[in-house]
């Protein structure tokens, strides 16, 4: 399996994960992936190899003795690792192939964050939000509720989209 990092500067392959994959909910993987959690997998170090851009790593020791390995480019976490441990802790979303497994458990749940939610009340979209507008003809009561909470007039193109920047 391939995979790289957001701006394809840093490339690896590995040969399969060497454990499940499980998301992180620890305060210091919230914080470095910007996310309510991280998906991780173990990957024996026999089993992983950089392909290019080695040269454009950086790392981050974020606790006693464990470095955290991103691009210097785009900033995209990579693989974690303890010097100790046999394995990389690979970020499974940096993956560009498919592991052919679902996670297995949740760790650090005690350090969830209260505001995450994927039940019946949060819709869901294949793709970014289209709107048409955020008038009264335009989408439902809901939406343009959510839009004006985002600026108060109509969005970017007519998408829902925080990096839009449509309040400009």
């Amino acid at each position: 399996m391939h995979g790289s990092c957001l701006c394809g500067a840093v490339r690896y392959e590995i040969d399969g994960l060497s454990g499940p994959i499980n998301h992180c909910s620890c305060q210091t993987c919230r914080k470095a992936h910007a996310a309510a959690f991280t998906s991780t997998a173990a990957v024996d170090r026999i089993h992983f190899r950089w392909l290019s851009g080695q040269d454009k790593l950086s790392w981050f020791e974020s606790s006693a003795g464990k470095l955290r390995h991103f691009c210097s480019i785009c900033g995209s976490h990579l693989v974690a690792e303890r010097a100790a441990q046999s394995h990389f802790i690979l970020r499974v979303a940096t993956l560009d192939d498919d592991p052919g497994q679902k996670p297995e458990l949740a760790i650090w749940r005690s350090h969830e964050v209260p505001w995450l939610d994927y039940g019946p009340g949060v819709p869901g979209y294949a793709e970014l939000l289209r709107l048409p507008t955020c008038r009264s003809e335009g989408p439902s009561h809901r939406m343009r509720k959510q839009c004006a909470a985002l600026c108060g007039k109509p969005t970017h193109n007519g998408f829902l989209s925080l990096d839009a920047s449509p309040c400009r």
